[in-house]
């Protein structure tokens, strides 16, 4: 069986989990909270991320690596665009996604969950707002400016879709939302993407696991 390496809470370990379910693969989750130091988990994944997929005798880790991987063996269920420009701006969305956007996304979900929850401080306001009005706006702009009127940027619920919306759902936990006022057509994607049943499946063991219910 399929063995995912990580936690609940990880805006990269949530999309290969919903590339599972949306699959419909079979699947383990092994708890594994990332850069511990566990010499064992460091056999699998040496840089010690999050999160870690093992296969029968493969380990892969990165989940840009390990969703393209999953897309390849297990083709049934496509969960890229087909296009060949589509699969390139597809991975193009997850590293910009997967940079920038989710360092300042985890930056808001840091100060307002993490630090009041697990240091006992209270959050950087200061720097909160410095991400939300200066640094976040010229990125979501840029999504913005990247989408159509249709729901999903290729017709069909993709990995583009996915990698885009993940971290703001961290986001979401502390508080922000992408206003829908000044970004419409992603706060659109945000509530569609959120909306299908694999991303419903996984986030609700996600808000248990987070002890939001």
């Amino acid at each position: 069986m399929l063995k995912v390496h990580g936690v609940h809470g990880s805006p990269f370990v949530r999309k290969v989990l919903i590339t599972l379910e949306f699959k419909g693969l079979d699947y383990e989750m092994v708890t594994q909270m990332p850069f511990t130091g566990d010499e064992d988990y460091k056999k699998l994944n040496p840089l010690g991320k999050i999160p870690t997929l093992v296969d029968g005798d493969l380990t892969l880790g990165d989940s840009k690596v390990i969703c393209r991987y999953l897309e390849s063996a297990y083709p049934e269920v496509p969960f890229y665009p087909v296009d060949h420009a589509d699969k390139a701006m597809a991975d193009w969305y997850d590293d910009f996604a997967s940079g920038p956007v989710a360092e300042l996304a985890a930056g808001i979900f840091f100060q307002r969950f993490m630090r009041p929850r697990a240091l006992k401080q209270e959050p950087d306001e200061a720097l909160i707002a410095t991400i939300v009005d200066k640094k976040l706006p010229p990125l979501l702009t840029y999504i913005e400016g990247q989408l159509s009127s249709e729901a999903y940027l290729f017709g069909a619920f993709s990995i583009a879709d996915l990698t885009l919306v993940t971290p703001f759902v961290n986001a979401s936990y502390a508080g922000y939302e992408v206003c829908s006022d000044t970004y419409p057509k992603f706060a659109a994607l945000i509530k569609a993407v959120r909306g299908e049943p694999a991303v419903v499946t996984i986030l609700a063991k996600e808000v248990k696991a987070l002890g939001f219910g």
